[in-house]
């Protein structure tokens, strides 16, 4: 989960990047200054392996080097962005998480518009949901797709086997046409084993069902209506009803208690967007075979995606527009795919025999390229506003005190509207 807030340091991180320029770490060893054409900076956020995307392209373009700085999390570096825009000491690249990019596309003038470089003829090669969402009322595009977050749920199906559950993911998947079958399925590994069947309910059933319907947070015309929205209440319910089923372990994503319990298989399914799955990877290398991945619930949903963004003010735009052509195309995607399985934004790969005939030894050899894409066929999106994200952190917090024993489920929905409007003043 994003935290609650941005801290002190990580604050006083961004005034001193914006201050210093942000000269971070590299690489590789940089020949020359931010002046130099064939050296640029680049900001990240932690956590998505910026390292290993700029090795890929490091490989293709030895004569250009990085001055790459990962910041923080996705909402520390997107703070460090605003300071660093105010200050007027910017990096030429930025990654920019998706539910922080809105704020920045109704500021079109302090980034540049990437049609000057060739964006207007790329355009059509991402899904046009995601597209639009770096485009601008003025029609200007600030940022490019790097990902999209499919869908799904990845399950330990050595500990299934000792619950007597079905083990195979097409007949795990069928186990949950709904949240509420996959609630009644972690009361029967519960029952049977003791253990908590999930990890926890705000980020594993909120975050997934809420990311699975046509309006979330804002109406299509922009209006707030996370108060009102069926598809929010729903979700905050799923995961009041999880936690009542006493299926939880109670442990918030991220955490080291979290870490600690996928090790130790202290719960057997944790919602996996595709990006999770580097997490499970990371936090569990010994259980490397014994997981497996299925449909989720509903079928389809996204959560997660990223951009990259030129500011304006970059001393080398055609340095990082480089980087973003060469990287982020359908081609480069793929290969990225095939290195990270960050899922393509690019739908004309979907078919590829590269990411369809992806088998993950990690996950039983689940076909990963073709469980993911399929979860984004036939998606009708929701509008992703410039509060979304302080939005659902509090929906997220209300829902983790209740876990924690910190709160009332009955008043957990109010509490969680009432802190929103405060934190966001509407």
């Amino acid at each position: 989960m994003k935290s609650r807030i941005v801290s002190v340091a990580a604050i006083a991180a961004a005034t001193t990047l914006a201050m210093a320029g942000c000269s971070g770490s590299s690489t590789g060893t940089a020949s020359g200054g931010a002046a130099d054409a064939k050296t640029f900076e680049f900001w990240s956020f932690t956590g998505i392996n910026a390292k290993g995307s700029a090795a890929e392209y490091k490989a293709k373009r030895p004569d250009i080097q990085i001055k790459l700085t990962e910041v923080g999390n996705a909402q520390e570096t997107a703070q460090a962005l605003t300071t660093a825009l105010a200050g007027g000491k910017v990096p030429d690249l930025v990654l920019i998480q998706g539910d922080d990019l809105p704020k920045f596309v109704q500021q079109p003038q302090n980034f540049v518009d990437l049609r000057t470089l060739g964006a207007d003829k790329v355009k059509g090669d991402y899904l046009d949901w995601v597209i639009s969402q770096p485009t601008a009322k003025d029609g200007s595009i600030i940022g490019i797709p790097t990902d999209v977050g499919g869908m799904a749920i990845a399950y330990r199906a050595d500990l299934f086997k000792k619950a007597g559950l079905p083990t195979g993911r097409e007949e795990v998947g069928k186990l949950w046409p709904t949240w509420d079958a996959f609630i009644e399925t972690g009361k029967k590994y519960t029952a049977a084993t003791g253990k908590a069947f999930v990890d926890n309910a705000a980020t594993s059933v909120f975050a997934q069902v809420v990311n699975q319907g046509q309006e979330k947070y804002y109406d299509p015309s922009g209006g707030l209506v996370y108060e009102r929205s069926p598809q929010v209440k729903t979700a905050f319910d799923e995961a009041l009803k999880a936690m009542a089923a006493g299926i939880t372990a109670k442990q918030s994503t991220f955490t080291d208690g979290w870490s600690a319990a996928m090790k130790k298989g202290d719960f057997a399914a944790i919602a996996a967007p595709v990006w999770m799955l580097g997490a499970i990877r990371d936090n569990a290398p010994d259980t490397k075979g014994d997981w497996d991945v299925a449909t989720i619930p509903g079928g389809s949903g996204n959560w997660g995606g990223s951009f990259l963004a030129i500011p304006k003010g970059a001393k080398n735009p055609k340095a990082a527009w480089d980087y973003i052509s060469t990287t982020q195309s359908p081609q480069g995607q793929l290969d990225h795919f095939a290195q990270a399985r960050s899922l393509p934004a690019t739908p004309s790969v979907y078919k590829d025999p590269k990411l369809t005939s992806v088998e993950d030894p990690f996950f039983s050899g689940a076909p990963l390229g073709k469980i993911y894409t399929d979860s984004l066929l036939g998606l009708k999106p929701f509008l992703i506003g410039p509060d979304s994200t302080t939005i659902g952190t509090e929906f997220g917090n209300a829902l983790q005190n209740v876990e924690q024993g910190k709160g009332d489920p009955a008043k957990a929905w109010d509490a969680a509207v009432t802190n929103i409007k405060n934190a966001i003043g509407g």
